[in-house]
C-alpha cells in the first residue's frame, strides 16, 4: 500500500465530514487507507464516520490521549508506504496526495514533505514553512519579530527545503517516522510537530516545502490566540529546549522569562462580526465565469459578483471540485471582504470559518 491517511478528531464532526469527503476525492487513484483515530469525542463523529465512510478504519479511544498519543496509534496501525498526519479541520484537493508522492520519489533522503496551507478565507497561513525555533528565534518571536520564525525567503508557492512544519499536513516514510519513535508523548498538544520535524533533520533527512498545492485548514495558528494557548505553547517550548538545546544561562533566563511572562500579554481574539447583504450560491456555472474573469481582467470580478465585498459567498461542493473551492479562495483579494463557506457534497450544512484565529462556524439546514 502507498500511503495511510490519518486524522485525529475530537469533537469536530462536521469539519471531518468534509475532510474526509475530500480526503476519499484525492485518494481514488491511489492505494491508500484512511485511518481515523478518535480521541473519546461526544458530538457523535464516530456514528458519523461509521454511517457515511465505511472503508475508512476507525478507531476509537476510550480516552483524550492528547495529539501526540493519538496519531502513534493511529500509525501503529498503518500499511501504507507513507503516512500523511493530517488534521480533521483541513480540505485537501483531489490531486494533492498524487502531487505530493510522485515530488517524494525524486528526493533522496527526503524528511517529511508539506505543502502551502491557507486559511477559509484563503489566506496564506506563514507556519506552513518555519525555522527551527533556536532560542534566539523563540526570543524574537516572543517579542513580536516573527521574521525570523517563518522562512520568509521562500515563496508561498515555491518548492524549496525547510525545517519545521505543522502538524496539521505532514507527509513522511512510515519508515522514518518509526526510526524517530514518531510524535514524543511527553508533548499533550503544541509543541509535537516542532519535535519531529527537528528529530526527522537530526538523521540528515531534507525536509522539503512544496507550495504547489495548497490545503485549507480552517484553524490556523499564526497568532497566539488566548491566554490559555498561550500557556500551552511556552510550555511545550520548555519541554523542546530541555530536550535538544545545550544549557545556557543567558538564554535559559530568557526563554524562562518568555515562558512565564508571555501568556500573560496575549489578549483573546475578538469576535468578528460581518455585515453580510445577501448569500450567493456558487456552482458550476458561476465557477466558469469566474475562472473567464481570472484570466481576462481582474476588474470584470465585480460584474459577475464574485469577490464582492460584503457578500457570503456558498461554495456548492454538488457542483465545484475541490480543486475549484480551493483556487477560489486562493485567489481572493486581500483587500475583499467577502466571506466563503462550503456546501459539502450530499450534506445539510454549510462550514467554514472567516479568520485563522478563532474557531470555524457550522449552519446546519433541515433535508427535504
Amino acid at each position: 500500500m502507498k500511503l495511510s491517511v490519518i486524522i485525529l478528531n475530537y469533537n469536530v464532526r462536521h469539519f471531518l465530514e468534509l475532510c474526509l469527503k475530500s480526503v476519499e476525492a484525492a485518494l481514488v487513484n491511489l492505494d491508500a487507507e484512511i485511518i481515523v483515530v478518535d480521541n473519546q469525542s461526544v458530538d457523535k463523529s464516530c456514528d458519523m464516520v461509521k454511517a457515511l465512510f465505511p472503508k475508512v478504519k476507525l478507531i476509537e479511544n476510550k480516552d483524550n490521549f492528547g495529539f501526540s498519543k493519538g496519531n502513534n496509534i493511529g500509525v501503529a496501525q498503518a500499511k501504507g508506504d507513507y503516512v500523511c498526519i493530517l488534521n480533521p479541520d483541513t480540505v485537501v484537493a483531489e490531486d494533492t496526495f498524487e502531487i505530493l508522492l510522485n515530488f517524494s520519489e525524486l528526493k533522496d533522503k527526503l524528511g517529511i514533505l508539506s505543502c502551502r496551507l491557507i486559511d477559509g478565507q484563503g489566506g496564506f497561513l506563514p507556519e506552513s514553512k518555519r525555522n527551527i525555533p533556536t532560542p534566539l528565534i523563540a526570543i524574537k518571536k516572543i517579542l513580536g519579530l516573527s521574521r525570523s520564525y517563518y522562512v520568509s525567503n521562500l515563496d508561498e508557492k515555491g518548492t524549496a527545503r525547510a525545517s519545521i512544519f505543522v502538524g496539521a499536513f505532514m507527509l513522511i516514510q512510515r519508515e522514518i517516522y518509526n526510526e524517530v519513535k514518531g510524535f514524543d508523548e511527553d508533548y499533550f498538544m503544541y509543541g509535537e510537530d516542532i519535535d519531529l520535524s527537528y528529530k526527522v533533520l537530526q538523521t540528515g533527512c531534507h525536509n522539503m516545502y512544496h507550495g504547489s498545492t495548497s490545503v485549507i485548514h480552517y484553524k490556523g495558528e499564526s497568532t497566539l490566540k488566548d491566554k490559555t494557548y498561550a500557556k500551552r505553547f511556552y510550555g511545550a517550548m520548555q519541554i523542546f529546549y530541555s530536550k535538544h538545546f545545550k544549557s545556557n544561562v543567558f538564554f535559559d533566563t530568557l526563554v524562562w522569562c518568555g515562558i512565564k511572562l508571555g501568556p500573560l500579554f496575549q489578549r483573546s481574539p475578538k469576535k468578528v462580526n460581518k455585515s453580510i447583504k445577501r448569500y450567493v450560491f456558487v456552482s458550476s456555472e458561476v465557477n466558469k465565469l469566474l475562472q473567464q474573469a481570472l484570466e481576462s481582467d481582474v476588474k470584470l470580478m465585480s460584474q459577475i459578483e464574485i469577490y464582492e465585498n460584503d457578500i457570503e459567498y456558498i461554495l456548492d461542493n454538488n457542483y465545484l471540485s475541490f480543486m475549484s473551492i480551493i483556487e477560489i479562495l486562493s485567489n481572493t483579494p486581500k483587500n475583499c471582504s467577502a466571506t466563503f463557506k462550503i456546501l459539502p457534497k450530499n450534506s445539510n450544512f454549510i462550514i467554514g470559518s472567516n479568520s485563522s484565529k478563532s474557531r470555524g462556524e457550522v449552519i446546519t439546514f433541515a433535508n427535504n
